[in-house]
């Protein structure tokens, strides 16, 4: 007859796996909808439990953004994205949160062929993740999808302007809206998104009189990245603004040089490892 106890309790003072606070009620979709016009919205990408953990009490929402590809991957662009990826990350950064929204990236090709298949899809991503909504790219052509989606509860996050799963088709990442015609498609397409029931905006990469106008025509509020301090939030990647990367984009501010930092952790390790210096008295067991 077995032994062990029936009641397995984990210790979270020296477990990594839940190292947690008691949870707090979230930030609903509705509650960020009102916060058009007021405190700016707060938003980080995670693809982490443990990023999740250390964003989560500064930031309304998280973003698992499918720019995972580069900063996880190592991948060129985010169009090699999967379902399983976002699923798999999206899920990590549910169980690593408590406070703040989690939106997950719909990656490519998940969404664009019809309404069906979007539902499909994104009804998978909050099965599977326990997110609050999904996240897609795009303008007027997909203002049906998202109306589709939202008339059947799955909160839709839009996104316009400069829109990465798009590179192959823009030719790069350059600022976008430039001329008079193409700032005029950038902004009917966020009205577009609005009316079609987004409840909040992302805008990336676009001449600032672009997001201003964007901001104040939409009801939803504006979620800028190279947009304007004028959006009703702002959000960056994480591992950029921590400078985690030499190469940033222009609108990226480096508010900490983590890349600094983890070498020189990593060259003192290596250096005490080499001269057995480490492990010491503390951390070793003894009889």
């Amino acid at each position: 007859m077995s032994t062990l106890p029936k009641t397995l309790t984990l210790d979270t003072s020296t477990s990594r796996a839940n190292p947690m606070p008691q949870p707090m009620k979230r930030l609903s979709v509705p509650r960020i909808r009102q916060r058009k016009g007021g405190e700016p919205l707060v938003m980080l990408t995670a693809y982490t439990a443990r990023m999740a953990q250390l964003c989560d009490p500064h930031c309304d929402m998280l973003l698992v953004g499918d720019s995972l590809a580069q900063v996880i991957y190592g991948l060129p662009h985010t169009v090699a994205v999967t379902m399983e990826m976002m699923a798999l990350h999206g899920a990590a950064v549910v169980r690593g949160s408590f406070q703040a929204a989690v939106i997950v990236d719909m990656p490519f090709g998940s969404y664009e062929a019809s309404p069906e298949l979007a539902f499909a899809n994104a009804s998978r991503l909050l099965k599977e993740t326990g997110a609050a909504g999904v996240k897609l790219e795009g303008g007027k052509v997909l203002g049906p999808t998202i109306e589709f989606l939202t008339q059947r509860g799955i909160p839709v996050m839009g996104h316009v302007g400069l829109t990465p799963q798009a590179v192959n088709i823009l030719g790069g990442y350059g600022v976008r809206g430039k001329s008079p015609e193409e700032a005029r498609a950038i902004v009917e397409d966020a009205v577009a998104v609005a009316k079609a029931g987004a409840f909040a905006l992302v805008i990336e990469g676009v001449i600032e009189s672009i997001a201003i106008e964007i901001t104040q025509r939409v009801p939803c509020p504006t979620i800028g990245i190279g947009a304007s301090p004028q959006c009703d939030g702002q959000v960056l990647v994480t591992d950029d603004m921590l400078g985690m990367f030499d190469r940033v984009p222009k609108f990226v501010k480096r508010f900490a040089d983590l890349d600094g930092a983890i070498s020189e952790a990593v060259a003192a390790y290596a250096s005490e490892v080499r001269d057995r210096s480490f492990p010491t008295e503390q951390q070793l067991y003894r009889d």
